[in-house]
């Protein structure tokens, strides 16, 4: 397992061991949880995983979980390609503010760890995605908050080639980022 830091502080891009191939196909391990607390340093344990198929034109976010129950996040892409972004909501961060984005897709088996503290959404440029994620609390809808993914404060292009959004009506009245609920 490889670990990359981002410009983000606790957000790592992880990419597994080698894949293993032979006439039946492939294989490859994604996730091992003493590895995992060694190269990143998240002690916390996951708890719940989750998955989404999304169609072209997508786009999912940028969501989070207030305290007492915020989340972290491990994301990986099974099948398509996704452009996965993580947004510093933590007010101490040197990076508050900030946002990275990192491609994810079934080809580079690249996953990205979002520590607890940012805000996560997602983009499908083209074709289709499934993609499956690890966090370390149960949902809570009483928690359940983020920001609005075309908020000019943050700038966000997320590959769409201008093409319309397809977004919830949910994730559509999300606050932009200066009302938004940060750590």
């Amino acid at each position: 397992m490889k670990v990359t830091k981002t410009e983000i502080e606790g957000v790592v891009v992880v990419e597994p061991g080698r894949a293993f191939e032979d006439e039946r196909g492939t294989f490859c391990e994604t996730f091992r949880e003493r590895e995992f607390a060694e190269l990143t340093g998240f002690a916390g344990r996951f708890v719940q995983e989750n998955e989404s198929r999304s169609r072209e034109g997508v786009v999912r976010g940028l969501h989070f979980q207030k305290e007492p129950n915020a989340q972290a996040k491990l994301v990986r892409v099974v099948s398509g390609r996704i452009l996965d972004v993580a947004v510093d909501m933590r007010r101490s961060s040197g990076t508050f503010g900030k946002w990275v984005m990192v491609e994810l897709s079934e080809e580079n088996k690249k996953q990205l760890f979002i520590p607890r503290g940012c805000a996560h959404g997602f983009s499908v440029p083209r074709g289709e995605a499934v993609v499956v994620y690890k966090v370390d609390g149960y949902w809570a809808p009483e928690d359940d908050a983020g920001v609005r993914w075309d908020d000019e404060a943050l700038g966000i292009d997320w590959g769409l080639g201008g093409e319309k959004a397809v977004v919830s009506k949910k994730d559509a009245a999300l606050p932009g980022f200066e009302e938004a609920y940060k750590f």
